[in-house]
């Protein structure tokens, strides 16, 4: 059976991790602070991925992010994908050379197709990870947003979901802004109409903010992994709580070791 996964979110604004609410940020700390209240070498075993991003909103520092992204990956052994801004093939390599794994593409996917399906065919779909961000309207239809949220498209996410799996994506990363850093759940409706059609695994990011909203949606069938973004909920041991509440609640998760960390999950 596919073991499911549960990953942190790291968001970088300028240098410094920040909390998300509905898209607007607020500054957290530097990397001192985040060391300090998050041991790496515990959440090792906590969390199955760990994504970074550079969500600056301000031009763009590629050479700093990836010097810090460079001393996140020292201290941890868990898979990493990065993004935030990447507009072209250096870009990529940067990431990947910095200690990223895979790569989260955001709005080059609606606005340079050509880069993305580069990006396919030079690293492979496993390595490009295709980042949607929506909001709910009142009516029940989605719109799709690129550019940190702030420029809208003219897509709903089925619409978009299958914009990106023509492009080739290997993995398709869901956020809804409407639920982002409230703590109030993940929109499981439209996560589960997107798990419908998605014919690659299917993050769901948005709004968990306890235990249970991550064992629910990670109950969906349609639903791989789940990810929060929310430093202050899952500080401390809480994400090592998460983990085994989840794993409590029946959802099959991969069993890691300090031994076999290196040579993978069992």
């Amino acid at each position: 059976m596919l073991k499911k996964r549960i990953i942190f979110t790291l968001l970088v604004e300028d240098g410094f991790f920040v909390l998300s609410r509905n898209f607007g940020l607020q500054k957290a700390g530097d990397l001192g602070w985040l060391k300090d209240f998050y041991d790496f070498d515990s959440i090792a075993f906590s969390i199955d991925e760990l994504i970074v991003l550079d969500v600056s909103r301000n031009e763009r520092d590629h050479a700093r992010f990836a010097s810090l992204l460079q001393d996140i990956s020292r201290s941890c052994f868990m898979p990493i994908a990065a993004g935030g801004g990447i507009r072209c093939v250096d870009d990529v390599e940067l990431l990947l050379r910095s200690g990223a794994d895979k790569v989260v593409v955001n709005t080059s996917l609606f606005k340079d197709e050509g880069l993305v399906r580069e990006l396919v065919r030079r690293f492979g779909a496993q390595c490009i990870i295709a980042s949607i961000d929506f909001m709910t309207e009142s009516s029940g239809r989605t719109s799709v947003y690129i550019e940190n949220g702030k420029e809208l498209t003219d897509l709903s996410v089925p619409q978009a979901i299958e914009h990106v799996q023509k492009l080739g994506v290997g993995e398709i990363y869901l956020t809804s802004m409407t639920q982002d850093g409230t703590g109030r759940g993940l929109d499981s409706k439209v996560i589960a109409e997107a798990g419908a059609i998605a014919r690659c695994p299917l993050i769901a990011s948005g709004g968990a903010g306890t235990f249970a909203h991550i064992a629910q949606a990670l109950e969906l069938p349609a639903v791989s992994a789940v990810s929060t973004a929310n430093l202050f909920n899952f500080m401390g041991d809480n994400l090592t709580e998460a983990r085994n509440y989840v794993e409590q609640s029946g959802t099959h998760l991969a069993k890691w070791s300090r031994f076999k960390l290196l040579a993978g999950p069992t």
